[in-house]
């Protein structure tokens, strides 16, 4: 599975790092961090993922088809 991140919309709340932390995190400014940009998460951090998909409030967050 891959997540796309819109950079333009996230706003740095956070709540996908607590539905995902070993996908997410916000660095030491509060931007988010996200190593998996255009490379498959892998499965078993993929329901987490999902979840920081459904979590974010600004829908930052996309899985790619």
């Amino acid at each position: 599975m891959k997540i796309s991140v819109d950079w333009n919309r996230c706003e740095g709340h956070g709540i996908c790092t607590e539905q995902a932390p070993k996908v997410f995190s916000l660095d030491d400014e509060g931007e988010l961090s996200y190593p998996y940009e255009n490379t498959d998460i892998p499965d078993e951090l993929a329901p987490g993922a999902r979840s920081a998909i459904g979590a974010c409030p600004v829908a930052a967050l996309k899985e790619q088809q």
